[in-house]
């Protein structure tokens, strides 16, 4: 057990790792969700599996989704069966390692992310104001990471067109080409018995093609969104994280007043100050050193 904990931290951590967390939600998520379902079919408790279907799930009707809003991102992490999730990520895997050698793995983690949440407001809009789709509203709600994979794919056929990968039976292919089978089998799939999933495609693979159009033009769409994630975790660890208690020092005023003696240290220089202030946003103000603290003090009596 303690050999699999730490086997999971190597991968977490790692260098770059985006791509090999987006898998880990999802088999993570996979696994316990399955859990539970098990549980409450075996126990017949109804209320619990009726729990995790409003918890996980984007519904349809567009008054549900207004009371679940954060289906909008746990529907993109979320998988009902293995074959469901394997055929999802072997696809997120081989095209996201593409994505991450060629525009970065914070790119295609916002890329499975825009992804995700454009397919799925696509898809509300589609069945709550087209009469074909929303007379036949689906009484299920929507799970899976396809439209954030289709983002993936699109946007690094987009880049890449004329990249070539062999797959098993029809040989070398082209990206461009294999995005564009994959976008019309998802297109005259829309109307039938997985309309929902095929317009969630539709949606990512759109924002993947704008996703790279826009970063071709010198406008990259991960910033913000990058931004978001790093600021959400500190955040929060910025709130749980217990305080220190403040300390009271008395210094003899004349120590002060003999000026800067052999004693004394020098004022802190402007490289010295940008890098306790770098510190500072990466791990909080309480991540700084005794002396640190004082060179920041010090600075700001300067100023």
């Amino acid at each position: 057990m303690n050999s699999f904990v730490q086997d999971f931290k190597i991968a977490w951590n790692k260098q770059n790792s985006g791509l090999s967390r987006l898998i880990i939600i999802n088999v993570a998520i996979f696994v316990v969700l399955n859990l539970a379902m098990w549980t409450a079919q075996i126990f017949e408790l109804g209320t619990l599996a009726h729990f995790l279907y409003t918890v996980f799930y984007i519904p349809a009707p567009v008054e549900e989704f207004l009371i679940r809003p954060w289906t909008l991102v746990t529907y993109f992490f979320t998988h009902q069966n293995f074959f469901h999730i394997l055929f999802n990520m072997l696809m997120l895997y081989w095209f996201g390692m593409l994505s991450d050698q060629y525009m970065g793995s914070k790119r295609t983690i916002a890329l499975y992310i825009y992804g995700g949440v454009f397919g799925g407001l696509l898809y509300l809009l589609v069945y709550n104001t087209i009469p074909f789709f929303y007379n036949n509203m689906p009484a299920a709600g929507m799970i899976g990471a396809s439209a954030s994979v289709y983002a993936i794919i699109t946007g690094i056929a987009t880049l890449l067109p004329e990249y070539s990968i062999h797959l098993l039976l029809f040989g070398a292919i082209r990206l461009k080409y294999l995005a564009a089978i994959t976008i019309f089998l998802s297109f005259i799939g829309s109307s039938g018995s997985n309309a929902g999933g095929n317009i969630a495609h539709l949606g990512g693979a759109l924002i993947g093609y704008i996703f790279v159009k826009l970063l071709q033009n010198g406008k990259d769409m991960s910033v913000p969104l990058n931004r978001l994630l790093w600021v959400l975790p500190n955040f929060w660890n910025s709130i749980t994280k217990p305080k220190s208690k403040i300390r009271v020092s008395y210094k003899d005023a004349s120590r002060n007043q003999r000026g800067s003696g052999a004693g004394s240290r020098a004022m802190p220089s402007q490289e010295e100050i940008d890098r306790i202030l770098d510190k500072i946003s990466e791990s909080g103000y309480e991540s700084l050193t005794t002396e640190e603290k004082q060179m920041l003090f010090k600075y700001s009596e300067k100023k």
